[in-house]
C-alpha cells in the first residue's frame, strides 16, 4: 500500500466515532425504554426492565400505549389486580412492539421480580408474553425472556429453552451463575459491570481505573470461560457506569448502553482497540466449573457481592414494578 492510501486509510478510520467503530466488534443493544433513543442511536437489538418501562410510561409521548394496553385488558373482563397485573404485562409487551418496528434484531422483556424464585411461574409469565408477541405477529425469534439470575431463574430458562423460547440472564453478577446459565442453554447473559463496581467502591473506599474496574474483570473472565469451553450462550456486558469500561470491553458478543454513554461514543472519533477475542479467551488459564444446587447456591454465599447485588437488584426491580402498578391504578381511577 503506498503512503497515501495508507494515509488516507487512517484518515477514514479516526473520522469514524466510537459508536460506529465499536459496532465493527460488538453488537450494541440500547438500555432504555424510550423509543426517540433508539431512532438515533440505531441499535440492533434493545432492552428494558420495570425501572427502564416506568420511566417511558409516564412520560407523555407514551400515553398511548398504556391506553391501548388497558383497553384490551378491560376487554377481557378482568377487574381488580388481576386487571393491574395484565395491563402490566400488555404494557411492556406494548413498548417491545414499538421497540421492535426500530431496531432490527431483538427485544428482551423482563418477567416479574417477584417470581424470581418460582420456576412455574417465570415460565408461565414467559409463556404469556410470547403468546402476546404472537397475537401481534412477532415471532419468538425477535424476542428475549428477561429472567434473574436466581437457581431458579435458571431452571426455568432451561425449561424455556427447551420450547424454544429464549432467555436473557440478568441480575448477573459471578463466574457460578455464569457458568450455570451456560449448562442451562440460555441464549444470552447480561453480567452487570457498573453495579459490580459500585458494590466495590463502596466497601473499599477506593476509585478503579477501567483496566482495574471490578465489573470489567468480571466480565472478562466470564467471556473467556465461555469461549475456552466453546459455551454458545452469548455474552451481553451491561449495566455500564462510564466510556472507560466499555472500552475495556470492546469485542464483547454484545453490549447494552444507555443513550447518555451512546452519546459520548458517538462525539469521540478517538481510535478504539478490539480488546476481547475468541483466540485470546482460548488461550486462558481458566478451569471449568462443575455445578449443582448445593454447590451453586454454596458459591454465591461465599461471593458477597453477587449474593447482596442480585438481591439488591431483585429487589429494586419490584418496587419499580410495584411503582409502575400504582402509575396503572391512578390512571384506571
Amino acid at each position: 500500500m503506498s503512503e497515501a492510501a495508507q494515509l488516507e486509510r487512517n484518515a477514514t478510520v479516526t473520522t469514524l466515532n466510537q459508536l460506529d467503530q465499536l459496532k465493527k466488534y460488538s453488537r450494541i443493544v440500547a438500555d432504555t425504554g424510550d423509543i426517540g433513543s433508539m431512532k438515533e442511536f440505531a441499535p440492533e437489538d434493545a432492552t428494558t426492565n420495570p425501572t427502564l418501562i416506568l420511566k417511558a410510561a409516564q412520560m407523555s409521548n407514551y400515553a398511548y400505549l398504556l391506553e391501548k394496553a388497558t383497553t384490551d385488558s378491560k376487554k377481557m373482563g378482568l377487574s381488580g389486580a388481576a386487571l393491574t397485573d395484565d395491563i402490566f404485562n400488555r404494557l411492556l409487551v406494548s413498548f417491545g412492539l414499538e421497540i421492535l418496528k426500530i431496531v432490527p434484531g431483538r427485544v428482551s422483556t423482563e418477567t416479574a421480580p417477584d417470581k424470581s424464585f418460582s420456576v412455574q411461574e417465570i415460565v408461565d409469565e414467559a409463556k404469556d408474553f410470547i403468546a402476546l408477541y404472537a397475537k401481534n405477529g412477532i415471532g419468538r425469534e425477535r424476542v428475549l425472556i428477561k429472567i434473574a439470575s436466581t437457581w431458579e431463574g435458571i431452571r426455568a430458562a432451561e425449561l424455556l429453552q427447551r420450547e424454544g423460547i429464549n432467555c436473557n440472564m440478568t441480575l448477573l453478577f459471578s463466574l457460578p451463575q455464569a457458568a450455570a446459565c451456560a449448562e442451562a442453554k440460555a441464549k444470552l447473559i447480561s453480567p452487570f459491570v457498573g453495579r459490580i463496581l459500585d458494590w466495590h467502591k463502596k466497601n473499599t473506599g477506593k476509585e478503579y481505573a477501567a483496566t482495574e474496574d471490578p465489573g470489567v474483570n468480571s466480565v472478562q473472565t466470564i467471556y473467556q470461560y465461555y469461549k475456552k469451553f466453546d459455551h454458545k450462550t452469548e455474552v451481553m456486558a451491561a449495566s455500564f457506569r462510564n466510556v472507560g469500561e466499555i472500552l475495556e470491553l470492546a469485542g464483547c458478543d454484545l453490549m447494552t448502553i444507555s443513550p447518555a454513554l451512546l452519546g459520548e461514543l458517538k462525539k469521540s472519533t478517538v481510535p478504539l482497540e478490539r480488546k476481547l477475542s475468541p483466540d485470546q479467551a482460548k488461550r486462558s488459564n481458566i478451569e471449568r466449573m462443575e455445578l449443582n444446587e448445593p454447590k451453586f447456591r454454596f458459591l454465591m454465599n461465599e461471593d458477597a457481592m453477587a449474593t447482596e447485588k442480585t438481591a439488591e437488584g431483585i429487589r429494586l426491580f419490584a418496587a419499580d414494578a410495584r411503582k409502575l402498578k400504582q402509575f396503572i391504578n391512578e390512571r384506571l381511577k
